[in-house]
């Protein structure tokens, strides 16, 4: 076999030899392609592509292969259910030099089962989990987006070497055993990718990559604001409880929760900083078995705003308060009972309170219940 290796330009990609590698994909051969970490070898999810690249390589039949995808919207084709933290990571990471491992329930397992041919779902699926990776070069990235077939692409190297980073390498060590090779030059960043598994248990780095792991659960942190109007009662309530139902669900201490990958915050509009919530409010908080003592007032700020994921506010005039500061926030900012202000039982009675912490519970619960964690 004489591999053939057609040079490209990523500034200016000649569209008819991406074409050209991705039929020779989608008919079962095998395209040395880069991306900005190492080159790899790209095969469609087939058993007898797959049977050639393991011989290629010297690789054992059982290793576990990583999904390319073109965009990142790709990913819904393949894990039908996407929590915060992988939505978070997938905005933060991708494309880019980022593997997710995802971890599937038996519910989106059986759904991707009876999707995809049966050949396909066992290549891809292995323990109710997938690996994908979305790369940040254009050649691969139009390269992915025009092959029919869904793609792996192991790093091109022979098994135990180390990955290639340059056409040249890809060539001396493959030529006359893979049908192409596109040379789009020198790779990035010249080493692999970061590889994270995410599932109902957390975050956990399977490799080390370009990514450190601090950077990559800095990724995949998720952040959710409580908004009212001093942050002495409303707010701090509302974030303790949520805390107390995700310490919960987690089946961790609160004080672990930024460990899972959520960062729980209030703020308030009028911007008092370092008080402490009120008596009442700690105290109706107590009876719901939430600590709130420890509490000091945070003032609402554009940073604040702009890293949150979702933001509750407590009133509609506290969502008119964040849009003024950051109107870019529309999508993101909800009113906590949905269709309702919860109304400010500061200077009221203890009674006054206990009703105000349980209209807090019940919104709280029902946003709990509509997330996706």
């Amino acid at each position: 076999m004489e591999t053939k290796i057609i040079k490209l330009d990523a500034e200016n990609v000649d569209i008819a030899a991406i074409k050209e590698a991705a039929e020779v994909l989608d008919a079962g051969g095998l395209v040395g392609f880069p991306t900005e970490t190492v080159y790899g070898i790209g095969c469609r999810a087939r058993n007898d592509s797959l049977t050639r690249l393991d011989r290629v390589k010297g690789r054992s039949a059982n290793k576990y292969y990583t999904l390319h995808i073109a965009e990142p919207t790709d990913a819904l084709k393949y894990v039908p259910t996407m929590g915060l933290r992988a939505k978070k990571l997938i905005k933060n990471g991708w494309p880019g030099p980022l593997t997710i491992v995802f971890g599937l329930d038996g519910k989106d397992v059986e759904i991707q089962r009876n999707k995809l041919p049966g050949e396909v779902f066992a290549i891809l699926y292995r323990d109710n989990s997938i690996g994908i990776r979305c790369p940040d070069n254009r050649i691969a990235s139009m390269l992915l987006a025009e092959a029919k077939n869904a793609i792996l692409a192991p790093s091109a190297n022979i098994a135990g070497q180390a990955p290639a980073v340059e056409a040249k390498e890809v060539i001396e060590r493959f030529s006359g055993q893979i049908e192409m090779v596109l040379d789009g030059g020198l790779c990035s960043h010249k080493i692999s990718s970061t590889v994270v598994k995410l599932d109902n248990s957390g975050a956990s780095i399977l490799r080390q990559g370009v990514y450190s792991e601090s950077e990559v659960l800095e990724k995949a942190t998720v952040t959710i604001l409580f908004v009212c109007t001093g942050n002495s009662c409303r707010s701090p309530m509302a974030e303790g409880l949520f805390k107390k139902y995700l310490a919960e669900k987690f089946g961790c201490t609160v004080d672990r929760l930024i460990e899972k990958g959520y960062n729980i915050l209030s703020a308030g509009t009028l911007g008092i900083v370092g008080f402490p919530a009120t008596s009442q409010a700690i105290r109706a908080c107590a009876d719901r078995g939430v600590d709130i003592a420890g509490h000091r007032s945070r003032g609402l700020r554009r940073y604040l705003i702009e890293q949150s994921d979702i933001i509750y506010v407590l009133a509609g005039m506290h969502r008119d308060s964040v849009l003024e500061i950051s109107p870019e926030a529309a999508d993101k900012c909800l009113l906590l009972a949905e269709d309702a202000d919860i109304t400010d039982p500061i200077g009221q009675p203890q009674e006054v309170y206990d009703v105000c912490a349980g209209l807090i519970d019940d919104a709280v619960t029902k946003r709990f219940d509509e997330l996706v964690l």
